[in-house]
């Protein structure tokens, strides 16, 4: 004969509560007693029962998905990202589902899709630079989840975001090259309409100003957070006569190609060049030279979006457009060193 599967009454039963009981310790166990939601543990655990995640979702009308938007996948920056959100989500039983923004099939109207009550039950965006046409379907409060952002953010902060003191870490980079000795220090910019860029080059530009120092248009070198941007960097510093002593590098990726493109030509980090990276990267403290460079708590960055939007979700609140803003840390390693007299 064929076997039943267990029910929620059979697990009543055998804790000896009600159904609502059980029905609350599992998916709410700080609403009962401890002595209760252990029983209930048990008696779950003992007949085999298992929470019908979609009949549940059914009830709410939700789809027990958050949907996460991610501009980059092969970018190693983003992994300890997912990995905060993928956690915060797992302990509210959310399924995580990525979507790569920057993939050649991924258009517009593709993104604009997940954007709906019927896919996900909120956005999480990663991507500061998604196209109009997505953010005004993200804001038009017809049927579409909840959106928050996440290390990057929207021009004029049209929706709630987490990120990092972006300004601040850049006048930290400039601050310790400055308190080596450098005074020609150099920068290497990220995508020119990307937010992150703006705040960094603004820390940069403002650090160097409080030092009565300057940056000289010869020694900024343009990016795209990229290996091959930073190796392109190191191509025109190797070109320059009158080179910077030292290069700020608005992320790891860029620090890292920069770096390896002057080692092809015998150049020394830092004996020729100091170089501090944005982002600390898993990779960079393995790096030879190991890398000089801000950290971001980007495990904490996820994990604190995904529990706003959580939050949010189950209070069927409205999601206030705030700004929660984490500080960066500097991390001194070997690619930066105190100028020749």
């Amino acid at each position: 004969m064929e076997q039943k599967s267990p029910r929620i009454t059979d697990v009543a039963k055998l804790a000896g509560v009600s159904t609502a009981t059980v029905s609350r310790a599992l998916s709410k166990p700080e609403t009962v007693a401890e002595s209760t939601r252990i029983a209930v543990l048990a008696a779950a655990e003992q007949t085999g029962y298992r929470v019908n995640l979609s009949a549940r979702n059914l009830r709410r009308q939700r789809t027990g998905a958050i949907v996460v938007l991610v501009p980059n996948l092969g970018n190693p920056f983003f992994s300890e990202i997912l990995a905060g959100i993928e956690t915060a989500l797992s302990h509210a039983d959310f399924n995580m589902l990525v979507v790569d923004t920057r993939q050649a099939y991924m258009k517009p109207q593709l993104v604009s899709e997940y954007l709906h009550a019927t896919r996900a039950d909120g956005i999480i965006a990663l991507d500061g630079s998604l196209p109009d046409s997505v953010l005004t379907a993200a804001s038009s409060g017809a049927g579409a989840p909840p959106v928050i952002f996440a290390c990057e953010w929207t021009p004029h902060d049209r929706f709630p975001s987490v990120r990092v003191n972006n300004a601040r870490g850049a006048e930290l980079a400039i601050s310790h090259l400055a308190g080596l000795g450098h005074r020609r220090i150099g920068m290497i910019a990220g995508p020119e309409d990307n937010v992150l860029t703006g705040a960094r080059t603004r820390g940069a530009t403002d650090g160097l100003a409080g030092l009565g120092l300057e940056l000289d248009p010869a020694h900024l070198f343009a990016g795209d957070f990229s290996l091959e941007a930073g190796a392109r960097a190191g191509l025109a510093w190797l070109a320059l006569k009158d080179r910077p002593s030292a290069v700020f590098c608005q992320s790891d990726q860029m620090a890292f190609g920069f770096i390896s493109e002057l080692a092809r030509h015998g150049v020394s980090v830092p004996g020729d060049v100091s170089v501090v990276g944005f982002d600390d990267i898993n990779i960079a403290r393995r790096f030879i030279p190991a890398l000089t460079t801000l950290r971001q708590p980007r495990t904490r960055i996820g994990g604190a979006a995904a529990e706003l939007l959580i939050s949010h979700i189950q209070a069927s609140s409205i999601l206030a457009v705030e700004t929660k803003v984490l500080e960066v840390e500097l991390m001194v390693r070997d690619s930066t060193r105190a100028i020749a007299a």
